[in-house]
């Protein structure tokens, strides 16, 4: 996988300028150093030839050699020479050694020569090099001082205009490090000196393009959701949607219901002979009916589970109010007039099932298939329930919630606890959630979608309210 560059692309142009200028200078002062030397060393080899030329001349000359000991020392000294030596195969014929004291011997310039007009003399010299004794003076290396100074001046201002021009580039860039660290809303927009402003223009339309795409996709995962968990002809929801709402359920051990299953007879003969459309008609007509009757409970869930089968979950109610449900739902059903092909007093039954957290979802379909069948046994349009121990039954009835929570409310209101809300990033806490518990006669602890439902019914909710509020 790619990874962001740790080093700006201002800081890559003017490290790489300030290394390239520095170079330069250094190889000019290099050079300028070497050229100074052969160029001293030309010179002195130079005027060392002419002081050997005007020797092998006087050496020619017979009374030359004699007058050469009064005027060579002068020459000499005045040109650096420490030590000169002309000898013949025969021996020494002249020798010249200063006086001057060296700090450093290794410092002198050895030369020999071979005269042309005396080929039978040799002359050795050792002389001082020139600029040997010379030191740093400003007045002498004046030019080259400024001519420095006008460089780094230079280079100073070329850096500062480089990043000055670069700016744009850091812009941009720090704006891909901001998107790519996850800010995007806060970067959507760039700077108008951004640069360039091509790649900046174009960042803007594609991040545009993924908002909006984002939010297309919000709504098509929505409208997929919908259209995929309900029934298309009731609009009610389909087995899908409600096994996975009651197997939610039943992952909380607090939670507690009812299942109802309503199986209308003989379906497929109703199909054949009425027709697919009267057959259709006929169901809507029940799903408003058990709609409408759902309504008296919060949370509960109507699905059509099959062709000719309803499913209902009734969430957190006694036994006693899904009996009281289960009869009246069973008259509002009866009153129908269903299709010719089915018997009117033998083509709806009901099977109902409690269950209780903790419980498989397959069970608890088992049992209300159960106790279906054996209310299609009976021979009649009727209900029957599984017989089932429910140690989490509660029978309290309306005086006996009202007299728990007034009892409640006058001891100072509800238990509050609260819990952190993590943002998945960085574990960030967002926000604390506020939950509300009562504790019954017994001491135990009950959970809020257990006590609400019954809050309603007995009219405590502006008071239950402004309990949890105060």
């Amino acid at each position: 996988m790619r990874k962001a560059s740790g080093m700006k692309l201002t800081n890559r142009l003017v490290a790489f300028v300030t290394m390239i200028v520095i170079c330069a200078i250094f190889i000019i002062f290099i050079g300028g150093a070497l050229s100074f030397r052969k160029l001293g060393q030309d010179y002195l080899t130079h005027y060392l030839n002419g002081v050997v030329e005007v020797i092998d001349q006087e050496l020619s000359d017979p009374q030359g050699g004699a007058s050469m000991s009064r005027w060579l020392p002068k020459l000499l000294k005045s040109s650096n020479v420490v030590q000169l030596t002309v000898a013949s195969p025969q021996g020494v014929v002249y020798s010249y050694k200063g006086l001057e004291l060296l700090p450093d011997p290794n410092i002198l310039y050895d030369s020999e020569y071979q005269l042309q007009l005396n080929p039978q003399y040799k002359v050795t010299i050792e002389s001082i090099p020139p600029y040997a004794e010379f030191t740093y003076s400003l007045g002498a290396m004046s030019f080259i001082s400024l001519a420095m100074g006008i460089v780094i001046f230079g280079l100073v201002q070329g850096v500062r205009w480089l990043k000055l021009q670069l700016r744009g580039s850091e812009l941009l860039e720090t704006r891909g490090r901001m998107i790519l660290a996850g800010k995007v809303d806060d970067y959507a927009i760039g700077n108008d000196y951004e640069w360039p402003g091509t790649a900046s223009l174009a960042m803007d339309q594609l991040i545009k393009e993924l908002k909006d795409a984002r939010q297309e996709r919000s709504r098509f995962d929505t409208f997929i959701r919908t259209h995929t968990f309900l029934d298309q002809l009731t609009g009610a929801a389909n087995r899908v949607l409600f096994d996975s709402r009651l197997k939610s359920m039943l992952q909380e051990p607090d939670n507690h219901g009812a299942v109802i299953l309503m199986r209308l007879s003989d379906w497929e003969e109703t199909i054949a002979e009425e027709g697919k459309q009267n057959a259709d008609e006929f169901i809507q007509e029940i799903s408003i009916i058990l709609s409408n009757f759902i309504q008296r409970f919060p949370d509960t869930m109507l699905s059509r589970y099959y062709d000719a089968e309803f499913a209902i979950l009734i969430p957190q109610q006694s036994v006693k109010e899904v009996k009281l449900f289960t009869n009246q739902l069973l008259n509002a059903v009866e009153r129908l007039s269903p299709p010719l092909s089915m018997e009117r007093d033998n083509w709806c039954h009901i099977g109902v099932t409690y269950f209780h957290g903790g419980e498989r979802r397959g069970r608890i379909m088992d049992e209300a298939d159960t106790a279906l069948r054996s209310a299609q046994l009976q021979g009649s349009n009727s209900w029957n329930s599984f017989i089932k121990e429910n140690n989490w039954e509660d029978d309290r009835g309306s005086v006996r919630w009202r007299t728990l929570f007034d009892r409640i409310l006058t001891q100072g209101g509800p238990l509050l606890y609260q819990q952190p809300v993590l943002k998945a990033q960085n574990e960030a806490v967002i926000s604390r959630e506020i939950l509300a518990r009562i504790k019954d006669e017994r001491g135990e602890l009950i959970k809020a979608s257990h006590f609400i439902p019954y809050i309603n019914q007995v009219g405590f909710n502006q008071r239950f309210d402004k309990a949890v509020i105060t």
